[in-house]
């Protein structure tokens, strides 16, 4: 299949950003991708689930045989078109719409989840912003807090929530980013916070071990999301994703394979670890 394609410079003027705006749309699976029971019976919940990595993360899941719960902002209709897609493969999905930066919301969402769908074993911390700024001394303190509020405090609420629920052989999966490890001069906060969730997965693999739990990450590299034409200009979008050895942006399908491995019994002696799904990118991680 050929993933080549032309981002026509677009943007999007608000944040988050909306897959239903997107041309060309992201591609969330592929026709060719074969689900094989790795999740039966198997409840997840994935934050920031309505439209790109989070959505095809969740349909990746359904044909794998779990029932989904998707957390999101304000996207009604993306995270409708996502419980759409999830339910065409015979799973229940349960939106959830709220704000992960207030800590009742995360624990709500949990207990949701587990009262309509009977219960947790996969929890998949993905939901987070960026604003780009050229000169740190343009962070504002309000987009400081706000950045790790939304990207690294809701992680904690939701695995402080989960764990009531969570058994041995669960998974916990968090997405962090190519830039933790690389940097990044143009998104110094959010770069930061992205850096912040390999040590908290990292941490949490070992505080969890003794029960049984995985606690791994994703570290994806330049993805055709919502996020890139709601954060960045049109010069920037028409660029996006040239600069890593394929030459191209990924498609969210291209990555959701790496979350259906690290939540099934495949990813047995895997935690701790992250996934790098960038293109070619050689960290030395």
């Amino acid at each position: 299949m050929d993933f080549n394609i032309n981002t026509k410079g677009q943007t999007q003027n608000q944040q988050p950003g909306r897959e239903t705006k997107m041309d060309p749309e992201p591609v969330v699976i592929r026709d060719s991708y074969r689900g094989s029971g790795k999740l039966d019976g198997k409840v997840a919940l994935i934050t920031g689930g309505d439209s790109g990595i989070g959505r095809a993360v969740a349909v990746h899941f359904a044909r794998e045989g779990a029932d989904v719960a998707i957390v999101y902002l304000e996207e009604t209709q993306d995270a409708k078109d996502t419980q759409a897609m999830v339910e065409a493969e015979g799973k229940k999905c349960l939106l959830l719409k709220g704000d992960i930066r207030q800590e009742s919301f995360c624990k709500q969402a949990v207990e949701k989840t587990v009262k309509e769908l009977g219960g947790l074993n996969i929890l998949v911390n993905n939901a987070a912003e960026q604003h780009p700024k050229d000169d740190i001394r343009d962070i504002s303190t309000e987009q400081l807090e706000g950045t790790f509020a939304t990207n690294v405090f809701p992680m904690f609420h939701f695995v402080q929530a989960a764990l009531a629920h969570l058994q041995e052989g669960d998974a916990i999966i968090n997405t962090t980013s190519v830039t933790a490890y690389r940097g990044s001069e143009g998104l110094l906060d959010y770069s930061s916070t992205k850096g912040a969730i390999v040590t908290f997965t990292r941490s949490l693999s070992g505080n969890l071990a003794e029960k049984g739990i995985r606690v791994n990450a994703v570290a994806p590299g330049p993805i055709w999301t919502p996020l890139i034409p709601s954060t960045f200009d049109a010069d920037h979008v028409k660029k996006f994703g040239k600069d890593v050895p394929l030459k191209r942006p990924g498609q969210p399908c291209e990555v959701a394979p790496a979350y259906v491995f690290l939540a099934s019994e495949d990813a047995s002696y895997f935690t701790g670890q992250v996934l790098h799904p960038n293109g070619g990118s050689v960290l030395n991680t």
